[in-house]
């Protein structure tokens, strides 16, 4: 009874010594601004559970575009500037190339071992390699055309369906069957929607719904682990992360199985990736990277993340923008429809010709980023930014979105207005336009950028060639939302539901 009163007594002279002691070193220290934190969790009640990339930008309206938060234990820096980011990705890439080792994604990436998540160092380079010579490359690529356009020619059809009864289309669903299946038959080398009456369908989009869900979710484990992973416990949220990743699991062990077990021999046209990467493991000449199926089954995880999420988003944003922007919307069709006059199909030789259908991409990838936030960086080692110091592993946040707003980088920023990019500005794969770095930036920029941009080239213009799009009767464009859901990526939060109008 005594030591529980001495330690009843003990905890607010331990409130008040810690919170004296941040004060202290918050007055001292060279740290970003940032707003004032409570003893122990820091600023994590002021975490809100949807649109961090708004609430940050409000904040560093005040504190500005380089910004210290802490996360119980966790430095946190927010870039919310070009000009920071310039800073950053120009003086200090390297030594902010690290990553945060957050709890649910180090269980979907077994423990790190993928590309996106791996911490830099001499395994990430190795993997990053790999990626670009076998699986990302120009000829890897294109050997997927037929897998791209044969999927849109198939979306087109069903809409076409929808539209000879006046019936509204499910854009949101339509576009994520399209990218999902574009990347089932790139990466397994077949398609899920159609086998045993969709069973398989349903069941694998469930899956990876819930790997997006559950890979973003906030645990607090992160930031107070003693006491945060009895609260996830409890949440249910650690029993729903297993049970996901064990069928994942099984799921991909059992794709892998076959095509180990396949008696089939294929071309390089016909190689989806799991034949790429078994090859690479068999074939230890041909790298020094040790590849397993463990490693195999973590990169997948990147491919559909990435491929599936990201081009699903970007293609519902730009839809959005057009509907809201009439005069755009005009002069994108316009162009589509002269340059092909009489083609029911767009392929993709004839995207070259569509110049503002790009620039419509880019504004699109400015105004909407997929990846408001990009994937968190870490500082490796202790660095100096704009005459603050930068802590050794602080989490650093690049707001891609309040980037792409900044006012110091863009002319009326708020405006869609895809002439900005005419002229050759922002090449999609350098990363090298700091006010416009949708893919990332410096040495960690996304790898896969050419057929994720390819895709969404493809399907957005047959969109725009084959239909004229119509809001639901008794919608109104002022009806027509852009709010969002929490993740990694930014969905849009309401389904985008048009009539397809035939020519």
């Amino acid at each position: 009874m005594l030591l529980f009163l001495i330690a009843l007594l003990s905890v607010p002279l331990i409130f008040f010594y810690l919170a004296h002691k941040q004060r202290t070193a918050t007055a001292t220290s060279k740290t970003p601004p940032g707003p004032p934190g409570l003893p122990l969790i820091g600023n994590l009640h002021q975490l809100p559970s949807s649109d961090l990339h708004l609430h940050l930008w409000r904040l560093s309206n005040h504190y500005g575009p380089l910004m210290h938060l802490r996360l119980a234990s966790s430095p946190t820096i927010v870039v919310s500037s070009a000009k920071m980011a310039d800073l950053f990705f120009k003086t200090r890439d390297r030594q902010v190339a690290g990553r945060p080792s957050f709890f649910g994604q180090k269980k979907y990436t077994y423990d790190c071992s993928d590309l996106v998540f791996s911490p830099y160092g001499e395994y990430w380079r190795e993997l990053r390699k790999l990626c670009v010579v076998h699986l990302f490359n120009t000829k890897r690529v294109q050997s997927f055309r037929a897998i791209r356009e044969d999927e849109v020619l198939r979306m087109m059809n069903k809409i076409s369906e929808l539209a000879s009864v006046n019936q509204v289309t499910n854009l949101s669903e339509a576009v994520m069957h399209l990218t999902s299946s574009i990347i089932c038959r790139a990466a397994f080398g077949k398609r899920y929607e159609e086998e045993e009456k969709g069973n398989k369908r349903s069941r694998f989009h469930g899956m990876l719904h819930e790997e997006q869900e559950m890979i973003s979710a906030f645990y607090l484990t992160d930031h107070v682990p003693l006491i945060g992973y009895w609260v996830d416990k409890l949440r249910g949220l650690l029993s729903r992360l297993e049970k996901n990743f064990t069928e994942l699991d099984d799921f991909f062990q059992q794709i892998i199985d076959d095509h180990i077990h396949s008696k089939e021999r294929k071309s390089d046209q016909e190689e989806d990736f799991i034949d790429v990467c078994l090859g690479l493991m068999k074939d230890k000449d041909t790298s020094s990277f040790d590849l397993s199926c463990t490693r195999i089954k973590a990169l997948l995880t990147d491919i559909f993340i990435a491929g599936t999420d990201t081009g699903a988003a970007t293609l519902v944003w730009a839809m959005t923008a057009l509907m809201k922007n009439p005069r755009v919307m005009n002069k994108v069709k316009e162009e589509i429809r002269s340059s092909n006059p009489g083609k029911s199909f767009i392929d993709e030789n004839d995207l070259q010709k569509l110049h503002y259908l790009e620039v419509v991409l880019k504004e699109t990838l400015r105004v909407y980023p997929p990846a408001p936030l990009m994937v968190p960086r870490e500082a490796t080692e202790k660095c100096e930014i704009g005459g603050y110091e930068i802590e050794d592993k602080s989490v650093i946040f690049f707001n891609v979105w309040a980037i792409g707003r900044d006012p110091e980088a863009w002319d009326q920023p708020e405006e869609f207005k895809p002439e900005r990019f005419e002229g050759g500005y922002a090449d999609f794969s350098k990363g090298q336009e700091f006010g416009w770095i949708p893919f990332g930036g410096g040495r960690r920029i996304c790898p896969g950028i050419q057929m994720g941009v390819v895709t969404v080239e493809l399907a957005l213009a047959n969109l725009l060639n084959s239909f004229d799009w119509e809001l639901p009767k008794g919608m109104k464009m002022e009806d027509l939302d852009t709010d969002v859901l929490p993740g990694i990526t930014m969905h849009k939060k309401n389904a985008l539901c048009l009539v397809p109008k035939k020519l």
